[in-house]
Parts: structure tokens; C-alpha cells; sequence
């Protein structure tokens, strides 16, 4: 998904743990912390995810349906929340580069829980963005070609052949994490993190579950869906 007519475009990144997982080690994320597939909603299904969970990825078709249902429900949200300064958020400016930002945005919300390698890339990036606005964040990453490298290695390694560059994909990953006790939906294209309601660490997985649900139901003819969770295996 590119929110800059004309701007860059990156191939688009597989959901695969596995790829995932090598793409962050790569920039600097130990191993005690993996991205783990969740093969179901049912509660045996969940627990076998491995906690604690740190941030939640999904995978979503955009669809004409489901943008319409988020309208609607955005025009009939009236209450006023007020969202967490603590909240780590970036805009997404760089075509097909979702992945990618769901990434950052997993890891930057999560900084105090991971042990980030020493002059990594990704404590470069954090410590020199953290001061930054969203919409400076997605314009520092556009110009990165330290991630950008590593991102089309990381693309280039899927399963599936990577498409081609300027192949437009009605796929986008979004993030869920906790900060601050609250839930929140991290997702590029908007224009700030969107609140659903109060969680918890130990509770974050089961929250998420509860609204990609909700995904899942506005867009009943598409079965093209992946959840991903970030567990600490420590």
C-alpha cells in the first residue's frame, strides 16, 4: 500500500515467522524474542503461543467492504480517547513497505522488554527517531538504505516469488501492541494509532484476537488472513 502517489515502492514482505525473524536479528534483535504464527482463535490454539506476547501482527486483504465498515464505525465512535505519548507510531509513505513498518512498530513499542544489540541498526534508528513525529519517522525510513537493503533481502527470501515492485498488493500488515494498560492498532495509513479499550501484557494476544475478529467479519468473502505474535521466549 502506497500513501505517496509516485513516491518509492519496496517488494512486499511475506508473513513468514521465520523470514521475520531473520530480518530484525539481522538489525539487531537477540534471539529471545521470535515472531511465532497463530494458528487459531480457539483457546487451545492460543495458548500454545508462547508468552509473554509483545505485540501482535496482522495481515489483512484491503477491501472496498471493509474500508467502508471502518468508516461507518469511526463516524459512529464519538467517545474521546486520549492516546498514550508512549505510544511508538510512524506514518507509512513507502509503497509495499508495511511489513516492514509493523516491524518497527512491534519492536519500538517494546524497547524496554528487548535486548537490542549494542550499535545495532535498530537502536540507531530508535534513539535518532524517537523525538520525532510520525509523519518525520516515515520520511527518515524512506531515505534509509540500510533497512531498505535489508528489507529486499528479507522480501527476496519468501516462499512465494517476490512480485514485482510496482505489482500493486491489496495485502497490509498492522500491529497491535500494550502500552500504558491500552490497546492499540498501529497501522500506517492512519493518521495516528487508533485506541480499542484497556488490555494488559498478559492479556494482549486475546485483545487483538477480539478485534481482528471484527477484520475477519467485514470481510467475509476473503480467507486472506495471517496473525503473527512477537512472544519473549525468556
Amino acid at each position: 500500500m502506497d500513501e505517496r502517489p509516485g513516491g518509492k515502492r519496496w517488494l512486499p514482505l511475506e508473513s513468514n515467522p521465520d523470514i521475520m525473524n531473520q530480518f530484525v536479528q539481522g538489525l539487531g534483535m537477540s534471539g529471545e524474542a521470535e515472531f511465532v504464527d497463530v494458528y487459531g482463535f480457539d483457546k487451545e490454539l492460543l495458548a500454545m503461543v508462547p508468552t509473554p506476547v509483545l505485540a501482535v501482527l496482522l495481515l489483512f486483504p484491503l477491501t472496498d467492504e471493509f474500508e467502508a465498515a471502518r468508516a461507518e464505525q469511526k463516524a459512529l465512535d464519538k467517545e474521546d480517547k486520549l492516546i498514550s505519548n508512549n505510544v511508538y507510531f510512524m506514518k507509512q509513505t513507502v509503497g509495499n513497505a508495511c511489513g516492514t513498518v509493523a516491524l518497527l512498530h512491534a519492536v519500538g513499542n517494546n524497547l524496554s522488554r528487548l535486548n537490542l544489540m549494542q550499535g545495532s541498526y535498530f537502536e540507531r534508528f530508535f534513539e535518532a527517531s524517537a523525538k520525532l513525529t510520525p509523519d518525520e519517522r516515515a520520511a527518515a525510513l524512506e531515505k534509509d538504505d540500510e533497512i531498505e537493503n535489508v528489507h529486499s533481502v528479507a522480501a527476496n527470501a519468501g516462499e512465494t516469488p517476490a512480485p514485482d515492485v510496482n505489482t500493486s498488493v491489496d495485502l497490509h500488515f498492522i500491529c497491535f501492541v500494550c502500552v500504558d494498560g491500552g490497546l492499540y492498532e498501529l497501522d500506517g495509513r492512519r493518521p495516528e494509532p487508533i485506541y480499542h479499550g484497556s488490555s494488559s501484557p498478559e492479556t494482549l494476544l486475546e485483545d487483538a484476537v477480539e478485534v481482528i475478529k471484527y477484520f475477519i467479519k467485514n470481510n467475509p468473502n476473503s480467507v486472506n488472513f495471517n496473525v503473527i505474535a512477537l512472544s519473549n521466549l525468556q
